[in-house]
């Protein structure tokens, strides 16, 4: 006789996810209509079941670690070719010490996020702490507390609700720094009042286990309806193909740094065409364009020009910049490689922004005439 018993029906939970994902996400019901698409959907599914497993099937507030969100191997919810970005689960219940180094990173900061106990996308972001507001000592070092008595400095407070945090560390070289070993920052977490053993595996946390899989899976897969179907989208996305919103601060939207500015427009080029963007860097601590599946996952940074940073743009004599996303290299400086993707995501980011930031223009031309 088959031993029934809780782990067996949260897999049977998981595995009847993954049908339905297959068999509606994959598909029509999210636009999803060639060979192309399918295999696309799926390459990102294993993708986030991966990120499932590696941070929601097993751990304890109690006795958390950081571990690494993204990967240039395993990508979902946006992630960024210059940024190494951790989490930990966290519980107002406790009191935290968090040390880590900077890295050389040009911005570093700690994100409060609610509503992950169940492995959901956070529904919302409370609190930032980033490293203006920190002590970083000679050699990178800084410690800070999170949860219990308030200080000054080098404090972040635990909400109710508050369920994770996520660390970032933004760099910008000549070199992507999400694909740059030697980047990795170094980072401990620990509860200062514990109070328990740390718990050992049964078939109930098991259980437990897989179902924050089903969740962290669902969240964002059948949980994230397409662009085109969402009625409120934030303030930062356009719907537009080739023409950006104006870059403006995200709020608590759930994983958004409070921070930052944001703009998130999709591109539409046929091969025969390119988009050449225009603007100007504003004065800030890191500045970014990223391209994206529809799937919200980078491009290949590690083999291709798949972003730009402000370090590996070349301006122009006056100080702009002069873009251009292209299925080929048009020979010209800014080349962002589009994969042969004839749609695709544009994000960019800005953080700790000083004055007002330049909507970016864009301009779909024919490649030959680039060429010429």
């Amino acid at each position: 006789m088959t031993v029934q018993n809780q782990s067996r029906q949260a897999l049977r939970e998981l595995i009847d996810l993954l049908e339905e994902v297959d068999q509606r996400w994959a598909g029509p019901e999210w636009n999803l209509h060639s060979e192309e698409d399918v295999a696309a959907a799926h390459r990102s599914l294993m993708h986030v079941l991966e990120g499932g497993l590696a941070g929601m099937f097993e751990y304890d507030v109690a006795y958390p670690q950081f571990r690494r969100i993204v990967t240039p191997w395993r990508k979902f919810t946006g992630d960024n070719g210059d940024a190494i970005y951790f989490d930990a689960p966290v519980s107002p219940e406790f009191e935290y010490r968090v040390r880590g180094n900077i890295n050389g990173a040009v911005y570093v900061s700690i994100t409060i996020e609610i509503g992950t106990e169940d492995g959901s996308m956070a529904s919302r972001t409370d609190g930032v702490i980033n490293d203006t507001q920190f002590d970083v000592d000679a050699d990178g070092w800084f410690e800070l507390r999170l949860g219990g008595e308030p200080a000054d400095r080098n404090w972040l407070p635990l909400p109710e609700g508050a369920s994770r945090i996520t660390t970032r560390h933004y760099f910008e070289h000549e070199q992507c720094g999400a694909g740059d070993p030697a980047l990795e920052p170094t980072l401990y977490i620990e509860a200062l009042n514990p109070g328990r053993p740390p718990q050992v595996p049964n078939d109930a946390s098991i259980a437990d286990g897989i179902r924050r899989v089903v969740g962290f899976v669902h969240s964002r897969t059948l949980g994230m309806p397409p662009m085109a179907k969402v009625e409120n989208q934030p303030p930062f996305v356009a719907l537009t193909p080739n023409q950006l919103p104006k870059p403006v601060v995200p709020g608590d939207f759930g994983l958004s740094a409070f921070d930052a500015h944001y703009s998130m427009a999709p591109y539409y080029l046929e091969p025969h065409q390119a988009l050449v963007i225009t603007g100007r860097w504003p004065t800030c601590r890191f500045g970014s364009l990223n391209l994206w599946t529809r799937h919200q996952q980078t491009y290949d940074y590690c083999n291709r020009p798949a972003s730009l940073n402000r370090a590996q743009t070349q301006l122009e004599a006056d100080g702009s910049f002069r873009m251009i996303i292209a299925h080929e290299d048009p020979g010209l400086p800014n080349w962002i490689d589009a994969e042969g993707r004839v749609l695709g995501l544009m994000f960019w980011r800005f953080f700790l922004v000083e004055g007002e930031v330049e909507t970016p223009q864009c301009e779909v031309v024919e490649l030959a005439s680039l060429k010429r």
